[in-house]
């Protein structure tokens, strides 16, 4: 087993041949041995000789990381496209390494659950993570902010105009980036409870007021929550990608700027998602020692796949509209205002 390196008081990138990688993931003690509590943060596996996985193999308790141009084959949870990207991987989850192991370990379940048991098993990952050692230190080296000018002038948090049968629902955060607080949360779910029960709305446009459609959550809100059941149980009774779920077929999401977190997180529950060029695409909370927690791993994933899903949320990279639009992120790029 050759280590690719360790970073400091955290745990090692191992590298594998495929090989070596199924037959000591056969052995309990070698399964045991690929894991965080181990000293072993990921496995980047050496896909040269392409041959078939053997189906009597579990899946690797930590990430396995591969440099794969297409998709790779499916005992790979990262498939980065190039060595750099691969190592630029490797260090995010050896910063974060059980954040990392519950979201590869989430990916693989919710790749063939539906959509409602996908969303439950996010939000019992997500409230386990918010009490964990990883999310504390970030929270811990966060400097709290004083308020800003203009934080009171947050009326409405949500914009809704009616003509004929549309029905356009407008985030209104604009001086906070359009920030998913608790309160936009609660004003979204209303709009979309609206389009919800009256058939008289035929279609939906959602977007976001100022410069960027939502820089995702609100970071000031960030720890609030000191008891994981009822967090867990909030976001299953309020949901506001459980609701743009079932108007699919009426919403059309026009993004610009940045989309972040739940900024695509939850367009991407839709099934008409249009980003302007300027628009750009982030999922940083495996950095914070969280994992998505707006829905993208029940959205995102059927739009681009585990693999790359699994790229964007443990690098944290940036992802442009063109490559969003390559992908199948977002389904076109148009111009507006």
């Amino acid at each position: 087993m050759e280590q690719d390196g360790k970073a400091p008081d955290g745990p090692a990138a191992v590298s594998l041949p495929a090989s070596a990688l199924a037959e000591q993931l056969r052995s309990p003690a070698g399964f045991e041995a690929l894991s965080p509590l181990a000293g072993v943060a990921c496995v980047h596996v050496e896909l040269d000789d392409r041959q078939a996985w053997p189906q009597d193999v579990p899946p690797a308790p930590c990430p396995v990381i591969a440099v794969a141009a297409e998709a790779a084959p499916p005992m790979v949870d990262v498939a980065a496209p190039s060595e750099a990207a691969a190592a630029a991987v490797a260090d995010a989850v050896r910063a974060n390494p059980i954040a990392a192991m519950v979201l590869v370990r989430l990916l693989r379940h919710n790749e063939s659950a539906s959509v409602s048991d996908g969303l439950f098993a996010e939000s019992l990952a997500y409230s386990a993570l918010q009490h964990g050692a990883e999310f504390l230190r970030w929270l811990a080296g966060r400097k709290a902010r004083g308020q800003r000018a203009g934080d009171q002038l947050e009326a409405p948090e949500v914009h809704l105009h009616r003509a004929d049968d549309c029905l356009r629902v407008t985030l209104n955060r604009p001086h906070k980036r359009n920030a998913y607080s608790a309160g936009l949360r609660d004003a979204l779910c209303e709009a979309l409870a609206l389009a919800l029960v009256d058939d008289s709305i035929a279609n939906v446009q959602l977007e976001g007021a100022g410069a960027c459609f939502s820089a995702g959550g609100d970071l000031d809100e960030f720890g609030e929550a000191r008891d994981a059941g009822i967090a867990h149980a909030s976001r299953m009774t309020r949901s506001a990608g459980a609701l743009l779920h079932r108007l699919r077929h009426r919403v059309t999401a026009r993004l610009h700027g940045a989309c972040i977190g739940a900024g695509i997180e939850l367009p991407a529950f839709v099934d008409r998602v249009i980003a302007r060029e300027d628009a750009f695409f982030q999922l940083p909370e495996v950095g914070m020692g969280l994992i998505p927690g707006a829905g993208g791993t029940a959205s995102i994933l059927p739009r681009i796949g585990r693999q790359r899903l699994a790229y964007m949320a443990l690098s944290g990279a940036r992802i442009d509209a063109a490559t969003a639009c390559e992908w199948g992120l977002v389904d076109a790029i148009e111009a507006w205002r």
